[in-house]
């Protein structure tokens, strides 16, 4: 997919919908039904041009078994007359919108003036994808992989070195010397020390949309700027806000911004700035439709 659109033309599409009104609070939320092998979820939605439908399943037993952990598929259909026009690789499809919708933020809340020293957290393909993303909108000086498995770390450090960047596995204590810290990973309990995240650096969170799970801890989030796709949808699954939330050391008010309030110029205080994503549905089918206008062009 990305041979037909880019991680920055991706960023581009997604922030598109964003400037032309559309409002992510109004967007469907997902159903999540829980199944032997682990969890499907259904997530619609539409818009004026196309509708569509993704129906994934994370499967956590897959990896053991040499199996993508997630799996799905997208149906876009016509948005005048609901006939299907196309049938999309849903996992491909989340491999190219997750770090998308990270490369949007990462414009808006990283300076842009200096080559970041970024920390990556996670070694699966969302780790691959978003070493790309990130390095289509920033320049980076330093990426320092931190995984549960040293060899993937290292192995993902290696391919960033492909790219002409300098990459070595590291630990989580390199948080403390990074611009840029991006979590993509299963963990369920925090990643690292959030007291050691700097005052100007940015953390970007992808990996649960679960309320009690999360990747970051709750000293971050309480002196972070916190930022989301949207209120609703965080404060329904990002575990990253409910914790903290449950636990009283923030308010639901504590959430700064979203992104359309990024794409449409609020400018991040001198604070860390933390973007928590979750996935939307309006997310694939913007995506969706722009690839399929890609495979018509072509």
């Amino acid at each position: 997919m990305t041979r037909l659109l880019s991680p920055a033309a991706t960023a581009d599409v997604l922030a598109d919908v964003l400037r032309t009104g559309f409002d992510p609070e109004s967007a469907p939320p997902r159903t999540a039904v829980p199944v032997p092998a682990g969890e499907l979820l259904l997530m619609p939605a539409a818009d004026h041009a196309y509708a569509g439908v993704k129906i994934a399943g994370v499967a956590p037993g897959n990896p053991a078994l040499g199996l993508p952990r997630i799996t799905g598929s997208y149906l876009l259909l016509d948005g005048t007359s609901l006939q299907p026009l196309a049938l999309l690789d849903g996992a491909a499809l989340t491999e190219l919108r997750t770090p998308a919708v990270s490369a949007l933020a990462v414009r808006h809340l990283t300076p842009d003036d200096r080559p970041l020293r970024l920390v990556l957290f996670g070694t699966g393909p969302q780790a691959y994808g978003h070493l790309e993303a990130v390095l289509a909108v920033r320049e980076v000086a330093e990426t320092v992989v931190v995984g549960r498995d040293p060899v993937g770390a290292r192995a993902l450090a290696g391919y960033a070195r492909t790219l002409d960047v300098n990459a070595r596995a590291g630990t989580p204590d390199d948080v403390a010397e990074a611009d840029l810290v991006v979590c993509c990973t299963t963990a369920r309990t925090p990643l690292f020390d959030g007291t050691l995240v700097a005052p100007g650096a940015t953390v970007v969170a992808v990996g649960s949309h679960e309320p009690t799970a999360r990747e970051t801890d709750t000293a971050l989030v309480a002196r972070a700027e916190v930022y989301v796709e949207a209120r609703s949808a965080a404060l329904r699954e990002a575990g990253d806000l409910l914790v903290p939330l449950a636990e009283g050391a923030i308010g639901a008010d504590h959430v700064a911004g979203t992104l359309v309030d990024l794409v449409n110029g609020r400018v991040p205080s001198g604070r860390p700035r933390f973007f928590k994503s979750v996935g939307m549905a309006w997310e694939d089918l913007a995506v969706a439709g722009a690839l399929y206008r890609a495979v018509r062009a072509s």
